[in-house]
């Protein structure tokens, strides 16, 4: 059997995993886009914090989200990559145009349900799509590339945001529109794109066809402790990340008292700063390093980032120096290994599958957690701070003790190795 071991590191090999990676950045678009939009949304259309919340509940960042990847995974392995990745960018693009022409808080709420729905049901076939195309002893690298244009999304909607700022809620409309004819584009491109040759190969080799990739068949021993490995990694680490990039700029200016322009302009740098370390450590490095100590010292660094803000007022310096130690151990961090990881750990025919509970379980989390936070964010920032340095701890915990050690080896040689 052919794998991505065989698979030469061509032009046409880089041009898939950038098509696949670009659910990233439409995924991290539609948050941030969110994000820089929240306060504006708070003025125009006078919500509450109990509506704040929700919306950071069941959007692209949580709920929807989740239940789109849970769907979507699942209908990944049954059908095959391509299928799904190839059309839901256009139910994207619907959703996203709710947004573009909301002119009541209910039309917002839906749109971003319907964003979410499709950026979750993406984000498992995309991702297996580049650790299976990879080649051998390059995985991290192609998915690094994913985590660069998570990155690169709301680094380019945060400065479209600070250039749009003076038309106001307008202007947002502006942001969400260029993410809706992305959308549109992508799946023009991605329709000359092929099916997983690693997943083709092994739906046709399965011992009973139709058999091979059931539900049950992923619930055993190994995979459900992969699976509550990853939840807590990730799902922990996600906690704080989701808050950070929903509400970071709504904190910076309702707690720290910054200008819109000043609060999108440093959640800006922070995205650039990101996208610096994933390539200059994650995508040099994670192939060929001792992957458990890289984690370990991502998560000290954010864990000493996050501290600045529980112990000191939320200054300007203060503002800076956290997010410089953030965005440097993020870059090479939780969601980096969490995308490179989910992968590994689960054989072909239920990776996707995989992917999607996780996933589901990470972001739904994050849904309920979401809902809370503009509450404690008005009762006590820094009380808020202090959790969320506990969820870096637990994460790191976690990450560093049972990461797997998977570094130069093929798919199919640690599906075979655990099977």
């Amino acid at each position: 059997m052919a794998s991505e071991a065989s698979t030469a590191e061509t032009r046409e090999t880089w041009k898939n995993t950038i098509l696949a990676g670009l659910a990233n950045y439409i995924d991290a678009g539609s948050i941030v886009a969110g994000s820089a939009a929240l306060a504006l949304w708070v003025e125009a259309y006078k919500l509450t914090p109990s509506f704040v919340g929700l919306l950071g509940a069941i959007s692209a960042n949580a709920i929807s989200a989740g239940i789109g990847a849970l769907v979507g995974g699942r209908l990944c392995d049954k059908f095959g990559r391509k299928k799904i990745y190839q059309y839901d960018m256009l139910f994207y693009a619907f959703g996203m145009l709710w947004l573009v022409f909301a002119f009541q808080p209910w039309m917002i709420l839906v749109g971003f349900i319907l964003v979410g729905l499709a950026v979750g049901a993406d984000i498992p076939a995309s991702w297996s799509l580049i650790a299976e195309n990879a080649p051998k002893g390059k995985r991290a690298k192609h998915s690094g590339v994913a985590q660069m244009l998570w990155y690169l999304g709301p680094v380019v909607v945060l400065l479209l945001s600070l250039v749009l700022a003076p038309q106001g809620v307008f202007g947002m409309r502006i942001v969400f529109a260029h993410l809706a004819v992305l959308a549109i584009v992508l799946t023009v491109m991605r329709s000359k794109m092929k099916e997983s040759l690693l997943w083709e190969e092994a739906k046709s080799s399965a011992p009973k066809a139709g058999r091979a990739g059931r539900w049950k068949e992923l619930f055993t021993r190994k995979n459900i402790g992969a699976m509550a490995f990853l939840i807590g990694m990730y799902g922990l680490w996600n906690l704080w990340a989701g808050t950070n990039g929903f509400f970071f700029p709504y904190i910076l200016q309702t707690v720290g008292n910054q200008t819109q322009s000043m609060a999108v302009g440093l959640q800006a740098a922070y995205f650039a700063v990101s996208i610096a370390s994933i390539y200059f450590i994650f995508m040099k490095v994670a192939d060929h390093f001792n992957q458990r100590t890289l984690f370990a010292i991502s998560a000290v660094m954010q864990v000493v980032g996050m501290m600045l803000l529980a112990i000191f007022p939320l200054t300007l310096p203060v503002a800076i120096l956290h997010l410089l130690m953030m965005a440097i151990g993020v870059g090479f961090g939780a969601q980096s290994f969490f995308q490179l990881w989910s992968a590994e750990l689960f054989p072909t025919l239920n990776r996707s599958t995989a992917q999607g509970i996780t996933f589901a379980f990470v972001r739904v989390g994050l849904g309920f957690w979401s809902f809370f936070v503009p509450i404690l964010t008005a009762t006590g920032f820094h009380t808020l701070a202090w959790i969320l340095v506990g969820f870096l701890v637990a994460s790191g915990l976690i990450g560093t003790i049972w990461a797997p050690r998977y570094e130069g080896k093929s798919l199919q040689e640690i599906e075979d190795a655990r099977a």
